[in-house]
């Protein structure tokens, strides 16, 4: 594990060891996934939000059939990062979990992103780039891209971290107007991290193992989604006019 910022202390843990967890999975015709995702969800879970991008399939069906207390919304627009902005705004909990419904993430894991939450931490990300972690799914394009945007983010942010463009995170719900959210595609988890980091919250990367895809294919394409994550970056970066930033952020 990777840890930054401030140290853990007894009040801290006291603060968390009573806290509620909001499970936000953003879907778009994941109906053939959604199954394996939900038959792991951990008992530590209080709230499940599906967010669905206006599916053609029978996800929201699927979902209601294996977890009857999902609580399913339509998304406000389009985009992934849409997409969890309103599961944020939906959510309850005093943490909240981001996750794919692909398949591709363990929901197994959710709670070792808690147990950094619950002792001090406000931003936890995974990352399959420290011990523990790894991914059966990185093409060498995929893998060579989030190499390079991971060293402009480390450079411009002063940061440490290991993994950039991975969507497994957490975060104390309390934190969600300092994280400061307008991104509309798969850019927004860029923008979580940056946003985390300018604003000095703490933050853990905890190893985590991402699985091919279970069916289907990818929203995902590296070159476009790679040059909008670029652009955030530089949009965000400390010194940046906010004026410009929010440019760029309307312009990708």
């Amino acid at each position: 594990m990777i840890m930054y910022n401030e140290p853990i202390t007894s009040s801290d843990r006291e603060a968390g060891a009573q806290a509620a967890v909001s499970l936000v999975i953003p879907a778009l015709n994941e109906a053939r996934n959604i199954a394996w995702v939900f038959e792991q969800i951990p008992a530590c879970v209080d709230e499940v939000i599906l967010v669905d991008g206006d599916s053609t399939d029978a996800t929201i069906p699927m979902a209601q059939y294996c977890l009857p207390t999902v609580h399913s919304v339509r998304q406000s627009g389009r985009g992934k990062g849409n997409a969890l902005r309103t599961g944020f705004l939906e959510a309850k909990g005093d943490y909240v979990v981001m996750m794919d419904a692909d398949g591709s993430m363990s929901p197994a894991e959710i709670p070792h992103f808690v147990h950094f939450l619950d002792h001090g931490y406000d931003f936890v990300k995974g990352s399959r780039f420290v011990a523990g972690g790894g991914s059966l799914d990185l093409t060498p394009i995929r893998k060579m891209g989030n190499h390079a945007l991971l060293i402009a983010t480390n450079r411009l942010y002063h940061a440490r971290l290991t993994d950039l463009c991975y969507g497994f995170c957490a975060f104390r719900r309390s934190f969600l107007d300092q994280l400061d959210l307008h991104a509309a595609g798969f850019e927004i988890e860029a923008e979580m991290i940056v946003h985390a980091l300018r604003s000095g919250l703490r933050i853990a990367e905890v190893p985590s193992l991402e699985l091919p895809r279970r069916s289907g294919c990818s929203n995902l394409h590296a070159i476009s989604d790679g040059r909008r994550v670029l652009r955030t970056l530089f949009a965000e970066r400390p010194g940046a006019r906010p004026s410009a930033a929010r440019a760029e952020r309307s312009s990708a």
